[in-house]
């Protein structure tokens, strides 16, 4: 079984960022990832939708006898993750709780923001789990949905791209918080320009860096871990071929991608 894949779910390319931290921190595990770019985004979706998606993004990757499961996607760890679980007969890690963790042991000031799509933030999912874990920390939650598509855009530097993070970070940098959580798979590749919107003194937490940090701890606890040599196997498969994929896809995964597989359409579900 320590040879078999891990499995990474996400709404489109965007989880790719928690696969590139997955062969840093784990460069000898298999990986099967699947992104659901025909439906692309999850974010603005009913929470009965997104359910419905989960599901199927579950059953996809356990067709391929994945020992893990790693739901890369924000929204569907914080509206759905419980699916997840209950069709996974593996061990199944979101992004939120890992990145919540990580955010409570960081900040000095007890000030934490937050940043994701609407219905991220909208779930209150980061707020309540970091109240969980220490009621005293104050959270300010920042809904930023243009970050996606301008990542998408590849406008990472752009004028445009720091002129709309100082309109959306403004209130959390009033707030002075010392530690900010990107909860969306796309922002990683706008830390620059987020740092320097909220200048100095301040820890970003990656929830992919997040996760697969976690995902090292479990595999090491449940003796799940590849005792292979050799850099392991990347699959990657999509329910669509977007425009300019290829270019996309090797931003956000930071090399090469190889072969990208397109599988038929998802089941309705119903």
């Amino acid at each position: 079984m320590n040879a078999q894949s891990i499995g990474v779910f996400d709404s489109g390319i965007g989880g790719l960022t928690v696969v590139r931290s997955l062969i840093e921190r784990l460069p000898n595990e298999n990986i099967v990832y699947f992104g659901d770019t025909a439906r692309v985004p999850y974010g603005p979706k009913s929470a009965q939708t997104i359910r419905e998606y989960a599901a199927q993004d579950t059953d996809f990757l356990l067709k391929y006898d994945v020992k893990m499961i790693i739901v890369a996607c924000n929204t569907v760890s914080a509206v759905a993750l419980d699916v997840v679980q209950k069709h996974a007969k593996v061990p199944v890690l979101g992004v939120i709780l890992p990145g919540t963790s990580m955010a409570v042991a960081a900040t000095r000031k007890k000030r934490v923001g937050v940043i994701g799509t609407l219905t991220t933030i909208a779930s209150n999912a980061y707020t309540n789990a970091i109240r969980q874990l220490d009621k005293s920390l104050a959270v300010v939650s920042r809904a930023c949905p243009l970050f996606v598509p301008l990542v998408e855009e590849g406008w990472i530097d752009h004028p445009v791209t720091a002129m709309i993070a100082k309109e959306y970070l403004f209130p959390l940098k009033l707030e002075k918080v010392d530690t900010l959580i990107l909860g969306c798979t796309h922002y990683p590749l706008l830390k620059n320009t987020i740092r320097s919107v909220m200048g100095d003194g301040l820890t970003l937490i990656d929830s992919g860096e997040a996760a697969a940090a976690e995902a090292d701890t479990l595999l090491t606890e449940r003796v799940l871990r590849n005792p292979s040599k050799h850099a392991g196997n990347v699959q990657f498969f999509l329910s669509d071929m977007p425009h300019k994929f290829a270019e996309i896809g090797e931003r956000f995964l930071g090399r090469k991608l190889g072969k990208v597989r397109k599988v038929e359409a998802m089941s309705s579900g119903k």
